[in-house]
């Protein structure tokens, strides 16, 4: 029995690979990946390599096996993660895992804005395919906003259309610890953890604790969203992808990603990254 997890050289996957190697030894881990070189750093800490392509559901036959325990994360291919999702679940299925855990969108079924749909989807495809599960409902990753900071400083604004909406954002190594909590603990068979910082903060407050920390000029400047869009679009980002960004500041807005369900700190056992930390560790990189 082993603890997959796929997408294992992503952002996510591999810190979720880290928090998992303080908690097991490594030969109880497994990484699925596309390509065996950029993971032959896990590799040679013991980690097991399935090569497997969520793209090919061939592939994904030989890349779950009896009573594993499957961390799914999330497909970044906007068009396809349905399929691609859809596709690693039947292959869990099949090879009789025994549980698969999800990394979804806060507010679940309850998540109105575009970003969601793909969420929703997958959550009612894994409830569909009878597996035990796991949902675990990543609100906004604080990374999002700090690996900007160049830009940001650049031009001295953070640019969005979140109006005064507030963000319970958390620091990416924050899910992944709460996700090797999961996969390495019991007791989270069939549950859905809403996962967000413990404080909310808006794109104005984000502007002026960028400003105190570089001792620079920094302010937010909060355009319509067609006009948010447009901006995203000439900065080269693909359209299908603005809408989406555009779409979640909306959500901002409405207060869809402020919510602080606390769900993410008990899981750790400590507090969340505060916004001032991530915003110290990005300017230091």
């Amino acid at each position: 029995m082993s603890i997959v997890v796929t997408g294992a050289t992503g952002q996510l996957g591999r810190l979720v690979i880290e928090e998992l190697l303080e908690r097991v030894p490594a030969d109880r881990v497994a990484a699925v990946v596309r390509d065996a070189d950029k993971a032959a750093d896990l590799a040679a800490r013991g980690v097991e390599l399935r090569i497997a392509d969520y793209s090919s559901p061939a592939t994904l036959k030989d890349a779950f096996h009896p009573a594993d325990t499957v961390l799914l994360i999330s497909s970044n291919d906007l068009q396809s993660r349905v399929a691609q999702h859809a596709a690693v679940i039947d292959a869990a299925k099949e090879a009789g895992v025994a549980r698969l855990v999800y990394t979804g969108v806060l507010g679940g079924p309850d998540a109105d804005f575009l970003l969601a749909s793909a969420h929703r989807e997958t959550e009612d495809l894994i409830l569909a395919s009878g597996l035990p599960y796991t949902f675990l409902r990543n609100g906004w990753y604080t990374e999002n906003y700090t690996s900007q900071l160049a830009t940001v400083l650049e031009h001295g604004a953070v640019v969005g259309s979140a109006r005064e909406g507030r963000v319970a954002s958390a620091a990416r190594r924050d899910y992944a610890a709460a996700a090797a909590v999961v996969l390495a603990g019991e007791g989270h068979e069939n549950i859905a953890y809403e996962l967000s910082g413990d404080v909310a903060w808006s794109l104005p407050e984000y502007a002026a604790e960028v400003a105190r920390q570089t001792g620079r000029e920094v302010v937010y400047t909060d355009l319509p969203a067609e006009d948010f869009r447009a901006l995203l679009t000439g900065a080269g980002m693909p359209a299908d992808f603005a809408v989406v960004f555009a779409d979640v500041d909306d959500a901002i807005s409405r207060g869809r990603l402020a919510v602080t369900t606390g769900d993410l700190a008990r899981l750790t056992g400590r507090p969340t990254t505060p916004l001032a930390a991530t915003v110290a560790e990005a300017l230091k990189a």
